[in-house]
């Protein structure tokens, strides 16, 4: 306890607990995830483009694994709320996935190379059905409820969502620029996309590891050591009142719709950039061009991100990404087959992104305290599963949009752009711009609707009053 109010309190008085060691042993456990949500990303590309699956069929496979692993989301928050180890209640989860993450990742890309059609295809449904809905849903929701349990500061929670979307961003970019050229390198064909998962497999199990050594679970053992009645089972509630308390939570209820507005556009930008480069601006190459491009406004987020929370406040600062986004949109709107207008209008989005990507982790968590306050559950585990739901609902939605969209503008695997029809130009257009710029305009509305900061300093002083006169 000595060493916590050494750290001081933050700008809300609420005392800290976390040191830099913390942040980047926490930030690391992004590593795995991202590598695991972008190499999903790009199977669209890879089912169709290197082993020659239908584009229609191949998305309708994996929004049926999004749509599992949106409800298995759902149940691993109430078993994580419901189940306690000895070494914690998130904690745990990522030393028994360190070695399921790993394996997954290599069997995404082992499709049977000279099976039938429905063989490959059922293959493709069970291992990104493993994939998302058992091994990444398993991580993702204790990674998620760190933030609640680690510390109950609001300036340290955005500090951890900063960290882990460097770390995550830094992973994704990595694959954005290098994905395409290296596995060309290899000799750009299925034996090369397995030899990149193997390295990324390698990574993400020591990353695993890394993270279940540094994590620590601090929010909760006062009430332990205060021997509040009942402090271990006060969210051990049925699972539908769990779903009605939340659904009562409007902070909750405008995360849970941003995380899905979000995710269908993060969706969309993972698995379509590659088929702008090849099919719009004429080479697939290009797509390292523009990540290596969107280097510049990603760090100037990452550098802009902590001052602008500390002047704006978290939700405020998400809301004016999204205007930059917006505006990046509609630049590309009239200019859509202009190499810089993609380098320029695609750097502001990328620079609109970094907001919402370090801040929505901690806006969520927050929500933990109102639970708390406002009925006496915190629903740790629920909050975040519940509201991942609309995350992995968004990105499925998102990922297989690209294959829908290609698929009713009769798009031909494998063919080169001028063997294209015509309406798929228009259909990647949609895809890339047009849907991204109503979801951005959709999350700026919710962002504009979310003040739950306001009144946060309240809710923890009463949280802290009612402990300590529960403890008496």
């Amino acid at each position: 306890m000595g060493k916590s109010k050494a750290l001081g309190k933050d700008a809300m008085g609420i005392q800290k607990t976390m040191r830099f060691k913390d942040y980047l042993g926490d930030g690391i456990g992004q590593l795995p995830l991202n590598a695991g949500s972008c190499l999903v990303g790009q199977l669209t590309y890879f089912y169709t483009e290197k082993v020659g699956l239908a584009a229609a069929a191949v998305a309708t496979m994996l929004v049926i694994a999004k749509i599992m692993d949106a409800f298995t989301d759902l149940i691993m928050g109430k078993i994580m709320d419901d189940v306690s180890f000895r070494d914690g209640k998130a904690r745990p989860w990522f030393r028994i996935m360190a070695i399921p993450i790993a394996v997954i990742m290599i069997l995404l890309f082992t499709v049977p190379a000279k099976a039938s059609g429905g063989v490959q295809l059922g293959y493709v449904l069970i291992t990104n059905i493993l994939c998302s809905a058992v091994i990444y849903t398993a991580i993702a929701i204790p990674y998620g409820a760190m933030i609640a349990m680690r510390t109950e500061s609001s300036e340290e929670r955005g500090k951890m969502g900063i960290f882990r979307a460097i770390f995550g961003y830094v992973t994704g970019m990595i694959i954005a620029i290098g994905l395409i050229p290296i596995t060309n390198l290899l000799g750009g064909n299925q034996a090369a996309w397995i030899k990149v998962a193997v390295v990324f497999a390698i990574l993400s199990f020591i990353s695993m590891i890394i993270l279940y050594k540094s994590s620590k679970e601090k929010v909760g053992e006062s009430d332990k050591e205060e021997n509040i009645e009942n402090a271990d089972d006060r969210d051990k509630l049925p699972f539908v009142q769990s779903l009605r308390l939340l659904f009562h939570n409007k902070y909750w209820v405008i995360m849970l719709i941003a995380n899905l507005l979000m995710n269908i556009s993060y969706g969309l930008s993972t698995s379509g950039g590659t088929y702008f480069a090849k099919y719009i601006l004429g080479n697939d190459n290009i797509v390292a061009l523009l990540g290596a491009v969107g280097l510049i406004p990603t760090f100037a987020g990452f550098i802009l991100v902590g001052p602008m929370t500390k002047k704006f406040g978290m939700a405020k600062t998400c809301l004016i990404g999204c205007i930059l986004g917006i505006a990046g949109c509609i630049y590309r709107v009239f200019t859509p087959y202009s190499l810089v207008s993609c380098l320029v209008g695609g750097s502001m989005a990328t620079f609109a992104n970094i907001p919402i990507m370090c801040l929505t982790g901690a806006l969520v968590n927050n929500c933990v305290e109102y639970n708390d306050w406002k009925f006496g559950h915190k629903l740790v585990g629920m909050s975040n599963s519940a509201s991942s739901f609309g995350s992995k609902i968004g990105s499925g939605i998102g990922g297989s949009l690209i294959g829908w969209i290609l698929g009713a503008c009769g798009f031909i695997s494998g063919a080169a752009a001028a063997k294209q029809p015509s309406a798929v130009t228009g259909g990647i257009f949609a895809f890339s711009i047009y849907i991204p710029l109503v979801l951005l305009i959709g999350m700026t509305i919710l962002f504009k609707m979310y003040d739950l900061e306001k009144i946060y300093p309240q809710i923890v002083t009463e949280l802290s009053e009612r402990k300590k006169k529960a403890a008496k």
